[in-house]
């Protein structure tokens, strides 16, 4: 959890320390928003953003968070935060020697990916950081079919991870 989290943090804190802070007109002394700013949010370079306080239950800032919009990274957070999940529950474990299925190891010439050969067994935490430093599309074929059998069933455990976490306009196919 401590990883996923730490993942997470990494992927969104670029993000908002590249953020600008809008035009706004001085608050008033001593007034503030939920954000524990004054003035206006900053103007993020994103369609859409929502950062939730764990702690307190309370969502600090949001843009646009309940447009539906293809998941693009979040599906490679999913499958990272389900891989360490299966780790933590000992379904897995890092020297584990995976053998991908040639479905695995097929690529689209543009995406990015670990090269892997079906011939070639490779561990699950070579998979691992294949999936978080590259994205590598091979390396997460590889982990869902590993966790869940097959590409479909590993969406059916997202979504239901998904849904378990609050995530509502979360949908992956």
């Amino acid at each position: 959890m401590k990883i996923s989290l730490t993942l997470l943090l990494a992927l969104l804190l670029p993000a908002i320390a590249a953020a600008t802070p809008a035009p706004a007109a001085p608050a008033a002394p001593g007034t503030s928003t939920a954000t524990g700013m004054t003035g206006q949010p900053p103007i993020l370079a994103a369609k859409s953003y929502l950062l939730f306080d764990h702690t307190t239950r309370q969502i600090l800032l949001e843009h646009n968070s309940h447009e539906r919009m293809a998941p693009a990274s979040l599906t490679k957070l999913m499958a990272a935060y389900l891989t360490f999940d299966a780790l933590r529950q000992n379904k897995l474990t890092l020297n584990q020697a995976v053998t991908p299925s040639s479905y695995a190891v097929r690529s689209e010439r543009s995406e990015s990916r670990l090269f892997l050969d079906r011939n070639k067994t490779v561990t699950v935490n070579e998979l691992l950081h294949g999936l978080i430093v590259i994205s590598a599309n091979d390396a997460t074929r590889a982990l869902a079919e590993t966790i869940a059998l097959n590409e479909a069933a590993f969406a059916e455990l997202m979504n239901r991870e998904a849904q378990r976490l609050g995530m509502n306009d979360t949908h992956f196919a």
